[in-house]
């Protein structure tokens, strides 16, 4: 059984699609306002702040409903709770459909700025990675608020990354209410724009033999198996860029590319704060495997019915429901202390496989769940439909 989904986690994201009602600078000017007041005497105003601490935002979860896991959502909360919070600080995320409705976000950094999120008081900053496994990806809105989740945390780790200049080393300071950021120095003034890191994830197929490569890092749990993938270099292309990282990692050899579709990727490496997952089909006219081991832990060619068994709907639906009720502990303020993050990415089954792909969430389970599924002709059949939501009245 094959999963599509209306976008990949973390794109189709609600703010980004609908028409700016407002520029990011009015909508800057109309925050600066509301903070000098410290109260929200315009009630046609509609400002909403979406907290981070440490790269996780502000989460509250609903109790389950009958035999449903509980849903996560987030945390917006007015701008009379960062009164002592430099302007400069916030992030300019978007607008909704209604006039004056503007989104941002901000790091606090500590309990003494921003009281919320204990546990206790229902709300909790929880990580983005456990939120992404906690999701619904059948749930079109519980995946618009990934989305933007993902967004903030992009923005905010660029900010912190982009404190300095890289041309003459003086500081900057955010400009377009947060989505740009310029050289202070008046001699200077240069302009830095949010960094993307591309990176390309492909499936190699033998076709001639009906296989697929597929590999594992040491970092992995038990079991999983991915596709191979790699950070573009100055001077190639996409498709050169996947046959250099097969080559590199694997031995293999490849000829023909053929683009599948891509994923913003906010969860990366913290020093990545903004990777962009381009993925692709490509053929192998090598078959003999040479592992490097100073990349990967092993690669093995797998056969079309292992692969398919390996995909199991059931598992990944039990994943989300474990990670969904971690959710709503930590949201009671339940200790977690001792339980480690990546039991939530397991994947377990009555019958024990050898085997199982990452979840939904991740482009490379579509990559190889649509291979698997005879699915490898064009993007609008492989399993993401890029077609994006454009409400946002349910945050």
């Amino acid at each position: 059984m094959a999963i599509h989904l209306q976008a990949h986690a973390f794109a189709g994201n609600p703010l980004r699609s609908t028409k700016l009602v407002q520029s990011p600078n009015s909508a800057l000017d109309k925050l600066k306002s509301l903070l000098l007041r410290g109260s929200e005497e315009d009630s046609t105003l509609q400002v909403k702040i979406l907290a981070f601490r440490k790269g996780r935002p502000l989460a509250q979860s609903l109790d389950p409903v009958g035999d449903s896991p509980p849903v996560w959502h987030l945390s917006w909360i007015s701008p009379s709770q960062f009164k002592e919070v430099s302007v400069d600080s916030f992030v300019y995320l978007g607008s909704g459909e209604g006039e004056d409705e503007a989104y941002w976000a901000v790091e606090v950094a500590d309990t003494a700025t921003f009281r919320l999120g204990s546990g206790s008081d229902g709300f909790c900053f929880v990580e983005l990675r456990t939120l992404m496994v906690a999701t619904d990806w059948a749930d079109t809105a519980a995946m618009g608020e990934l989305s933007i989740a993902g967004h903030a945390r992009a923005l905010l780790d660029w900010h912190r990354t982009s404190r300095f200049c890289g041309h003459c080393g003086s500081i900057t300071v955010p400009i377009d209410a947060g989505r740009r950021k310029q050289c202070s120095d008046e001699s200077c003034k240069k302009k830095i724009y949010p960094r993307v890191d591309p990176v390309v994830i492909m499936l190699v197929i033998d076709k001639e033999n009906d296989r697929a490569l597929l590999s594992r890092q040491s970092r992995f749990v038990p079991r999983m198996w991915s596709c191979l993938a790699g950070f573009i270099e100055p001077g190639e292309s996409l498709e050169e860029a996947v046959r250099r990282e097969t080559w590199e990692e694997t031995g293999i050899e490849v000829g023909q590319v053929v683009y599948h579709s891509s994923q913003p990727w906010p969860v990366g490496p913290s020093s990545m704060p903004c990777q962009l997952m381009v993925g692709f089909f490509a053929y192998a006219k090598s078959f003999e495997i040479r592992v490097d081991k100073a990349e990967l832990e092993d690669a093995e060619w797998h056969n079309r019915e292992d692969v398919k068994r390996a995909l199991i709907v059931g598992d990944y639906k039990k994943a989300q429901r474990t990670a969904a009720i971690r959710v709503n502990e930590m949201c009671k303020g339940v200790d977690q202390k001792g339980q480690s993050l990546s039991s939530d990415f397991k994947v377990e089954s009555d019958k024990f496989s050898p085997m199982f792909i990452p979840g939904p969430f991740a482009i490379a389970h579509h990559l190889i769940s649509s291979w698997a599924h005879h699915q490898c002709g064009a993007p609008t059949q492989l399993g993401v439909d890029q077609t994006q939501p454009t409400s946002v009245s349910n945050l």
